[in-house]
């Protein structure tokens, strides 16, 4: 069974974290939960998942797809030399990565956002486009491995569209 990388942190979005915790198991992915530590996070509205792994535990290598949700959670997660690591890998191996809100401040920590289109949430436009990247003001974008949203209302754009993208590399 192919596996997805979420990472995470306490504070994230949980909308963000769970619609594709299922929708991605309910398309026969395993779907493992990292963060800081292993153990249980906590979202914006306090709903818990457990963390299986520490992001110092995951090797990417294992994973075919990658999954950042948004809210507090990537503020944290970007601060992580391993997290921006893994994330490294994706880009490199050309991997599918969905972020959502937030969760492109990871991608601008480990600088791959240079050049490509892609969304986020409003607040964090000026960190994308000083970063080099080409803001869109649209439910999903895609661009080559990458598919971006702006919040929870996107999700299923978003999922959709990500999803699509791993059955043609899966």
């Amino acid at each position: 069974m192919a596996k997805i990388l979420i990472m995470s942190a306490d504070g994230f979005e949980d909308l963000e974290l769970f619609y594709p915790l299922h929708r991605l198991r309910e398309e026969g992915y395993e779907v493992i939960v990292a963060s800081l530590k292993r153990g249980v996070i906590t979202g914006k509205h306090g709903y818990t998942v457990e963390a299986q792994l520490a992001f110092d535990e995951v090797n990417p290598e294992e994973y075919v797809g990658l999954v950042l949700p948004g809210g507090r959670g990537p503020e944290r997660v970007r601060l992580s030399p391993h997290a921006v690591r893994i994330v490294k890998h994706f880009f490199e191996r050309n991997k599918p990565v969905a972020a959502i809100c937030h969760g492109p401040q990871v991608l601008i920590s480990a600088r791959v956002v240079s050049g490509r289109r892609l969304t986020s949430w409003y607040g964090v436009k000026d960190d994308v486009m000083v970063a080099g990247g080409i803001w869109k003001d649209r439910s999903v974008v895609v661009d080559g491995n990458l598919v971006t949203s702006r919040h929870p209302g996107d999700l299923a754009d978003w999922m959709r569209e990500y999803i699509r993208l791993l059955k043609g590399v899966s």
